[in-house]
């Protein structure tokens, strides 16, 4: 599985406070399965939710939650396109003082491993990319500054793949 820690990087570069601490970003794969089909080959795919643990974050809800919303837009974009789907992301927030929380958020994810034999005899596993958006998405993909009351939350990497 690719998106967890691609994930786990585009948070990491995007939150200055996660840059300077990244053991406090926990990731988690649960409720994980297989779906393959009984046709010529051994492609599937993965299904599972991710959980993503900030512990001790004492900065605004949307310095974590636009990166996220940006890397879904490349990495996972029928969770935001598609209305039945908007409901499965999740979080959850642990107040532990008047400016630190734990927050926790929970998404589905997938992945299509395409597995390939070539001419020698060998299985390549292809992990495929989700079909591109970047198009009418690429002003949001460029990535760029994010700013609240004049305030710096962070910076949005740019996501090329």
């Amino acid at each position: 599985m690719k998106k967890p820690q691609l994930l786990r990087q585009h948070l990491v570069a995007a939150m200055p406070s996660l840059a300077a601490d990244p053991e406090r970003l926990l990731v988690f794969v649960d409720d994980g399965g297989l779906v393959a089909s009984f046709t010529a080959g051994l492609s599937f795919q993965y299904r599972y939710t991710l959980e993503l643990i900030l512990r001790d974050f004492a900065g605004a809800p949307e310095a974590v939650m636009v990166p996220l919303l940006q890397w879904l837009t490349r990495h996972q974009p029928e969770l935001l396109a598609n209305p039945d789907n908007r409901e499965k992301l999740a979080f959850e927030v642990d107040v532990l003082s008047d400016t630190v929380v734990d927050l926790a958020i929970r998404l589905p994810l997938t992945e299509r491993v395409r597995v390939v034999q070539d001419d020698a005899g060998v299985f390549q596993l292809q992990y495929l990319p989700e079909p591109p958006a970047e198009w009418e998405h690429r002003h949001t993909l460029a990535g760029g500054p994010l700013t609240a009351d004049g305030e710096v939350l962070g910076t949005l990497p740019a996501i090329s793949e």
